[in-house]
Formats: structure tokens, sequence, C-alpha cells
């Protein structure tokens, strides 16, 4: 993606914990000749071969993975918290504009067997019943409830490039006190988020 560079955040580790955060994207891959999307949960992990990749499942019903071996690559996208951001918060006349962080991430997906498929269904869901009030685990579901795993495809996605803009009023930092204030004021989580986000690059700079 286009990305200037006062809105370009290269700090990985960073990025790895945003990733982890806002597991939920969206793979991006060919499908007779046209761009197919799919939103799924996308899980940063390290596989047996000690490289970084991307973990998921689709439903075989879903036509996309039938040319997963035709993409030499893939894209996700992962969106994190974004707000309008009015130009009346600022000390000089100016257009308004949106700030917003998101992360493309490329890759080459090889499907995994039903096993490694199980494995990360395992993982998946021990990661996000972690805080329920009564977490249910797979291995106290039966055989019968489990083979609906017959009914996905599931990969991994090898990492070949990351890029990620976090587009927070970078170029506006004697705005950003007002742009805060206003931000926390509206009450919309989201916009707090932004807000939050711009107070933390702050400190970084």
């Amino acid at each position: 993606m286009f990305i200037p560079d006062h809105h370009r955040n290269d700090d990985l580790s960073e990025i790895k914990a945003f990733l982890k955060a806002n597991s939920f994207g969206i793979l991006v891959s060919q499908y007779q000749n046209k761009p197919w999307a799919t939103h799924i949960p996308l899980e940063l992990e390290v596989n047996k071969e000690g490289k970084e990749v991307l973990t998921a499942h689709i439903a075989k019903a879903n036509p996309q993975w039938h040319e997963f071996d035709k993409n030499e690559e893939v894209l996700c996208i992962f969106n994190g918290p974004h707000s309008y951001i009015s130009s009346s918060w600022y000390k000089n006349e100016e257009v308004p504009t949106w700030d917003y962080i998101a992360v493309h991430v490329y890759g080459k997906l090889s499907i995994l067997s039903e096993e490694e498929v199980m494995a990360s269904m395992h993982r998946l869901v021990d990661k996000y019943e972690a805080h329920s009030k009564e977490p249910i685990s797979l291995k106290k579901m039966s055989p019968h409830t489990l083979k609906q795993v017959k009914g996905v495809v599931g990969f991994e996605i090898e990492i070949t490039d990351i890029q990620a803009q976090y587009k927070l009023s970078r170029n506006r930092k004697q705005d950003h006190p007002k742009i805060i204030a206003e931000l926390e004021d509206t009450k919309n989580p989201m916009s707090i988020a932004i807000a939050k986000a711009i107070k933390k690059g702050q400190k970084a700079d």
C-alpha cells in the first residue's frame, strides 16, 4: 500500500503486538482472475521450521481455496482503530482527514494437514476462551462434533513482507493536544483508541 514516510511504522515488535491484538483480518487472493476476499482470524505464530507465519482456515464451501496454489503471494489486511479528524481542531485552516492504523502482510500460502488444522484450532479456541466466564475446550468435545474439521481447509502463510501504516496526525504535532482532547471527548471507543495511539507516538518521538 502507499505509505508516506511520516506514516510508516518499521517497529516490528510493535507491529507483531498489533497483529496479535487485531488478528481478525481479510485474506485476499486471486480466484478466477479476480481478487477474492475472506474475513477470518489470522493468527501470528511460529511454525515447526521456526518461520513466522499466519495460521488460519476457511470453509471448504468457500471456492477461494481451490486456486490457492495458483497464487504466488497472498495479501492479509489487518485494521486497527480509526477516526475522523476535524480540521476545526487545527490552529490553522486545513481540510479534515482520517487517522487510522492498518497493516498489510504478504506471504506464500501452503495447505495444512488435517492433524495440523486440528492443532491450530485447539490453539485458537484456547486463546479466545482464556477470558471467558465458562471457557470451553475442544479437548472436552465429542469426536462427532470435532468431525467438523473435515469441512474446513487449514493453511499457513509464510510471511514475505509487512507494511504498516500508522496515520496518527504525526505531521500536525502542534495540534496534538487539541486533537487528543477532542477525540477523547467523543466518548467513541475507536476515537479514544486513536487518541491513545497518538499519545504513545508522542512518547516514542
